[in-house]
């Protein structure tokens, strides 16, 4: 069985990881004292979302707070390729769906886009809480991975903002069910930065088509169904990993310094 997994402030982290003791509270100690009801002795994982990993154990708890001793501490190192999936925005079930999905197959960045055919907008007042709600979730999902690493949650983009990061990738996706080619394997075997672009529900406009396509974007379709947003880009991310070394082993650690 898999060490169970909590969250913590990198600076929390670095401080515990050089005095080998770190005393968890808040929302993590609740759930670590108070749900997950850990004993002495049980072996955890704090991690604090940026690739340290510190291996620890339970010595005493209180209400709402767990005591740990740092037995180790490791980091890993950003993964290659890395990937981002440019998410048309979407309904708050769907967005759930799709950034926890999204998150326990490995991606890295998942990029907020605000397509003209979205049917969720994010106005100023909006936005601080649809953030705070996906940053949540993609949280959340690390900790359910094991994951060190915390994809990152930028805030919402533009169609040509997102044009700029299709310009600056490796190689760019876009996903299209009448593309006439299947996302490929030679471009993404050796690349350094995926991006691959979901529209949504209602699918893009010819001119986001034609706008993201003329800055190196590459149209291509996942198979023969038609996929939801909010699968689409688990799918496409998982197909883009199965084809790198990223799952060929597991992940790298290094000793922390």
């Amino acid at each position: 069985m898999t060490r169970p997994v909590f969250l913590c402030d990198p600076d929390v982290a670095r401080e515990a990881q050089s005095q080998g003791v770190l005393v968890l509270g808040g929302r993590e100690g609740h759930h670590a004292a108070d749900v997950r009801r850990l004993r002495r002795g049980e072996e955890v994982d704090v991690v604090d979302g940026h690739g340290l990993r510190l291996r620890c154990t339970v010595t005493d708890l209180g209400r709402g707070q767990v005591v740990l001793d740092v037995r180790d501490a490791v980091r890993e190192p950003v993964a290659t390729p890395r990937v981002t999936v440019a998410q048309a925005l979407i309904k708050h079930d769907a967005a759930d769906r799709a950034l926890s999905a999204m998150t326990e197959v490995g991606v890295d960045e998942v990029l907020p886009w605000s397509a003209e055919r979205s049917v969720v907008t994010w106005d100023a007042a909006r936005q601080q809480r649809a953030l705070a709600r996906w940053r949540a979730d993609v949280a959340e999902a690390a900790k359910q991975s094991r994951r060190s690493w915390v994809p990152v949650v930028p805030a919402p983009v533009t169609t040509a903002e997102l044009a700029n990061r299709v310009g600056e990738a490796d190689v760019a996706l876009l996903l299209d069910r009448e593309a006439p080619e299947p996302l490929p394997d030679d471009h993404v075997r050796h690349a350094c930065d995926v991006l691959v672009v979901v529209g949504p529900e209602g699918g893009m406009t010819e001119r986001e088509v034609t706008l993201l396509t003329e800055v190196g974007a590459r149209p291509v379709h996942l198979g023969p169904t038609v996929l939801r947003s909010a699968t689409a880009g688990a799918v496409a991310a998982a197909v883009v990993l199965s084809r790198t070394g990223r799952w060929l082993s597991g992940q790298a650690e290094v000793p922390a310094g």
